[in-house]
């Protein structure tokens, strides 16, 4: 049996603590804030409840097989999930609106055909049975696999099989998640869609690469999920199945340096001067931090060469609105109301000045879900939107998410037309809060892992430099979002348990 010590409390971390005390390991979780979930929190005012971090649930298998393995109930035993359907409502700039159903491939192409037009939803259709080309082939080795020693192979070799396309009189295949939708789908709402998806995790779609195309793919084939209470309770779920293997956690408990004897991790050294001592470290927090903590070495995933270092990572801002007023029957859980100008959103986010679109594209949910508001007679609505994270920018500028925030309600009228009629009050959460709460530079957000473009949207080897010591979480491969999240737990755990050897379940 060995000491394990885990930093940070998130959902990666957690489902590797869980899955290390089946294994018969001593775990204890050491957070610094005073509750767990990383990202994954509430916040309750006056009877309304909000999710603040994520809000649907892709691919809960990751969770299911968690549970599975860690215990004799069943994820559905804790929480109660529920199929989101339609699994979104796009509002387009011309006015234009679909409902996409949820996991039903026949479902979406009819519906395409109806609201945008004979055609868009076959050029749709191709385009995802190429997108389940690419995610058959980066499946294993992005998602379920450590990371390749040789991780060169999937920096340099796009996986998309994009379709062949005359340009200048020469003969190219799309690079990009922009290319792919200029030049397959040709259709300015399919390019909104397409496009959406990698703006929702801070890609810039004129950069990102084809293989982004997982991304939707991911959503159609495996569908959105929703935990009945909020994301926050599948939070709930995974720390009450650690609680019960015998994880230890202390909250309030901030680490200031791994220690290390002879060139491996022996422990941690806390603020309050009382040192932990263990046979493996694992760590849970953003890159920057665990440098700091990491006296003298930066750890780096192992491997030949080193992955080359992602653009600076986006942020994002989140509007909590409650409403009088009951939750109109037939209304779209997820609504996506696209930008008018796409090409000045991405401008403004992603440009040098890195700034905020007036109009930009933004996500609105509307839970049907009794125990986020006080009585039937109310309604609790999440509005989210990209915006640059702030690593190097002063956080007296709320003023400036404050009135961005206005212009994100404004939006969301599109979407909920009666909203300012209804509203009672309205709370901001800015970068500062999520910086506050994952302790990541600026409040950025970490995206999915993605193949070519050199390495840039892969992330560091969960094993590090130091020997014994481990990363897990959004930060470490296989990268951001609930689903990877619990990947990541799942890696970290086979690496352990099995040593350099595990190569991933079967």
């Amino acid at each position: 049996m060995a000491r394990i010590a885990v930093i940070g409390a998130g959902m990666g971390a957690m489902a590797a603590a869980a899955r290390l005390a089946v294994a018969g390991h001593r775990v204890a979780v050491y957070e610094r804030t005073e509750t767990y979930g990383g990202a994954v929190r509430r916040f309750e005012r006056d009877g309304f409840g909000f999710d603040t971090g994520p809000g649907l649930l892709p691919l809960p298998a990751v969770y299911r097989d968690l549970f599975i393995k860690t215990g004799k109930e069943p994820l559905e035993a804790c929480v109660e999930l529920v199929q989101v359907d339609p699994s979104a409502r796009h509002v387009f700039a011309d006015g234009t609106e679909v409902r996409l159903p949820n996991a039903s491939r026949a479902g979406v192409v009819t519906a395409l055909d109806e609201a945008l037009g004979a055609g868009t939803g076959g050029r749709w259709g191709d385009f995802l049975v190429r997108a389940r080309e690419a995610w058959d082939r980066t499946r294993r080795p992005l998602l379920e696999e450590p990371l390749w020693p040789n991780w060169q192979v999937l920096a340099e070799r796009e996986p998309y099989p994009a379709v062949p396309h005359k340009r200048l009189l020469r003969t190219r295949r799309a690079g990009t998640l922009a290319e792919v939708g200029a030049w397959e789908l040709r259709d300015p709402r399919l390019v909104a869609l397409l496009e959406s998806h990698a703006l929702a995790y801070g890609l810039d779609p004129r950069e990102t690469p084809a293989s982004a195309a997982v991304l939707p793919y991911l959503e159609h084939a495996f569908g959105i999920w929703y935990v009945r209470g909020g994301i926050r309770e599948l939070a709930r779920a995974v720390y009450e199945r650690c609680v019960a293997r015998k994880v230890e956690f202390g909250f309030g408990a901030e680490v200031l340096a791994v220690l290390e004897k002879d060139g491996r991790a022996a422990g941690l050294e806390l603020a309050d001067g009382s040192v932990v001592e263990a046979d493996f470290v694992v760590s849970g927090v953003a890159p920057g931090v665990l440098d700091r903590l990491v006296r003298g070495t930066a750890p780096r995933g192992e491997g030949e060469g080193e992955i080359a270092p992602q653009r600076e990572s986006a942020s994002r801002l989140t509007v909590l609105l409650a409403l009088r007023g009951a939750r109109p029957e037939g209304t779209a859980h997820r609504t996506v109301v696209h930008a008018e100008d796409r090409e000045a959103e991405l401008d403004a986010l992603f440009g040098t000045a890195g700034g905020m679109a007036a109009r930009a594209t933004v996500t609105v949910l509307r839970p049907d879900d009794p125990a986020l508001v006080p009585d039937a007679g109310h309604e609790a609505i999440t509005v989210t939107s990209t915006v640059p994270a702030q690593p190097d920018r002063s956080w007296a500028e709320s003023e400036v998410f404050a009135r961005h925030a206005e212009d994100l309600i404004t939006v969301a009228e599109r979407a909920v037309p009666d909203l300012r009629d209804r509203l009672l009050w309205h709370e901001v959460r800015t970068p500062a809060d999520i910086a506050q709460e994952t302790g990541a530079e600026g409040g950025a957000v970490p995206a999915p892992a993605l193949a070519a473009t050199q390495g840039r949207l892969l992330h560091p080897s969960n094993s590090t430099a130091v020997s014994g010591l481990f990363t897990v979480g959004g930060w470490s491969h296989p990268g951001g979002g609930l689903p990877h999240a619990g990947m990541s737990g799942a890696l970290v755990a086979g690496l352990i348990v099995e040593g350099p050897e595990f190569r991933g379940s079967q």
